[in-house]
């Protein structure tokens, strides 16, 4: 606990509190914003991003993230909130709050128990180029979720392209004062970022349309305006779980989970290679789980690490998480003394703030790079973004698991192998394939094999193996399995063995293994391969069975612990 505080010192304010005063004023724009993803309250985003970050400052390891209201994990919540409503009689009113704060503390419990599990390595279960596809494609959704609030409409349709067939169709409704405000600060937005204004762009959106709307009456004039804000915290209280669809609330408490997570710490390890500090992922957890338990217990929504708040974090120089403490006193001051101003806020204003946001989520950059890097990547993380667009947010999580199975499956489906030679003058076995003055050893056959041979490759391993077996040369007195590179053998891959074991004791071969693990050697002796070739043909490396097998060989090379993998 105060991992974030430990060693404080007084000298450290005149540093931490002008960077929570940054923090708050950059998070208040997107505290009242991003909830409207999720059809919740704007108040709801401040008390997240009140309360989430004193419980980090409390149970959280690092000293300068900073966690808060995230635009995917909010995209991802809309999803699952959609889901559970559903579940319920069309005619009911839905308490959404009840339902956003049920799954905080669903994410919240996750967090606890994959830190209980040590299951930190969730965090790199989705690979960046999978996390960069589904970011984009929950970008696109955040962005036609806007189109309401940009034109005045009421858009039912759910989808990429339905919302934008109903616009058309009612495009003649559409409040074009609205629609102009919503433009007017989106490029402002874009214009403050192009010429890096010292002044953050939400917040000068804010301010000024907040002035405007005071000055000219928005509201009676059409256009939409945040109403109400409570001014005060709301009371502790829990969900009431007993009135949910509990198998949905754990569901998307998961998916939010593992996007939440597997995006922040990706934050946070971009973050920490800037600063030195070291991210431990299952201490990550804790933070995680504690930051949000507490806006569940107070009325609110899943929060992750904040990019931008983070960024704001370390660019003013804030140096403990008495600067996250200093941001939280300072929403409740603006909740106390500035709800009547936030009151008249337009919604085109924080329709613009998340267009951008949004359109921040689509990483161009590292998908060229992705690209340049490894085609096959690049079509996983489009396989992501698709899923995301084409059966919603929820749905794309599952999508983008499921790519990030194909991928892996993939990549350990066809493990390298080849025959082994040897080139005069130099030392270690080398691939027959990759260079071509390499010759086989003769009277014998060495195959090597880098990788693991289980359920779902031991059929083609067998395959690969039994080719070879049948292309050897008459003359051939032993075939050797090189096994230094395999990490595994399954029963499966162990009963494709004893095939080949078969195929060559009918020729009269002998089937030896060289550098075999011994929790591999443990499966094959349990599964009776090890009695089929004969114990006497395991050797521990590659020199030794030759020697061993067809007696002295034209040996250039160096022991078996120095040879050159293939």
């Amino acid at each position: 606990m105060l991992r974030g505080l430990a060693g404080f010192n007084r000298a450290w304010l005149r540093s931490d509190i002008p960077a929570g005063l940054s923090i708050a004023a950059v998070g208040l724009p997107s505290a009242i914003a991003y909830p409207a993803i999720a059809g919740l309250p704007p108040e709801t985003g401040i008390y997240a991003s009140i309360v989430a970050p004193i419980a980090y400052a409390i149970f959280g390891p690092s000293r300068l993230l900073v966690v808060g209201p995230d635009a995917a994990t909010m995209t991802v919540l809309a999803a699952a909130m959609g889901a559970i409503i559903a579940t319920g009689p069309a005619a009911t009113d839905t308490d959404r709050i009840a339902i956003a704060s049920a799954l905080a503390l669903g994410v919240g419990v996750c967090c606890i128990a994959a830190r209980l599990l040590r299951l930190g390595v969730l965090a790199s279960f989705l690979s960046r180029p999978i996390l960069v596809g589904f970011f984009a494609g929950v970008s696109l959704s955040i962005l036609v979720g806007q189109i309401g609030r940009f034109t005045g409409l009421k858009i039912e349709s759910d989808g990429l392209i339905p919302p934008l067939v109903e616009l058309l169709a009612k495009s003649s409704l559409i409040h074009w004062p609205s629609l102009l405000l919503g433009l007017i600060m989106f490029a402002l937005l874009w214009v403050v970022r192009a010429f890096h204004f010292r002044v953050p762009g939400p917040v000068l959106v804010v301010v000024l349309s907040v002035v405007l709307s005071a000055i000219f009456d928005f509201q009676g004039r059409g256009i939409a305006v945040v109403g109400d804000i409570p001014s005060g915290l709301p009371s502790l209280s829990l969900p009431a779980l007993h009135r949910m669809p509990l198998d949905k609330i754990v569901l998307g408490s998961a998916a939010i989970f593992l996007v939440s997570f597997g995006a922040g710490i990706v934050a946070a390890r971009s973050f920490a290679s800037r600063t030195g500090e070291e991210v431990d992922a299952n201490q990550e957890l804790i933070g995680l789980g504690a930051a949000n338990i507490a806006p569940a217990l107070f009325g609110s929504f899943p929060v992750s690490v904040s990019d931008s708040r983070t960024a704001i974090n370390l660019s003013t120089g804030g140096v403990s998480q008495a600067a996250g403490l200093v941001s939280a006193a300072t929403l409740i001051a603006a909740l106390v003394f500035l709800h009547s101003a936030l009151r008249i806020l337009p919604i085109p204003a924080l329709a613009a703030i998340l267009a951008t946001a949004a359109i921040s989520l689509i990483d161009v950059h590292e998908l060229k790079k992705i690209w340049r890097v490894s085609r096959m990547e690049f079509i996983f993380a489009l396989i992501a973004m698709w899923g995301a667009i084409s059966f919603g947010v929820l749905n794309g999580v599952v999508v983008a698991v499921a790519a990030t199975f194909a991928y892996l499956l993939r990549q350990t489906m066809f493990p390298r192998d080849g025959l082994l030679g040897r080139i005069e003058g130099r030392h270690g076995f080398f691939d027959l394939r990759r260079f071509p003055e390499a010759r086989s050893v003769e009277g014998a056959a060495v195959f090597a094999i880098q990788g693991s041979i289980l359920f779902y490759n031991a059929d083609y391993l067998r395959m690969r193996l039994t080719s070879v077996a049948k292309e050897l040369a008459v003359g051939t007195r032993c075939l050797v399995l090189d096994a230094s590179a395999i990490t595994h053998i399954d029963s499966t891959g162990a009963t494709a063995l004893e095939a080949v074991a078969e195929l060559l004791a009918q020729r009269n071969i002998i089937f030896a293994i060289a550098d075999l693990s011994e929790e591999s050697r443990g499966i094959l002796e349990r599964a009776g391969v090890i009695k089929a070739i004969g114990a006497e043909n395991l050797f521990n490396g590659r020199e030794e069975a030759l020697r061993t097998l067809i007696g002295d060989f034209d040996q250039t090379g160096t022991a078996a612990s120095a040879a050159k993998a293939p």
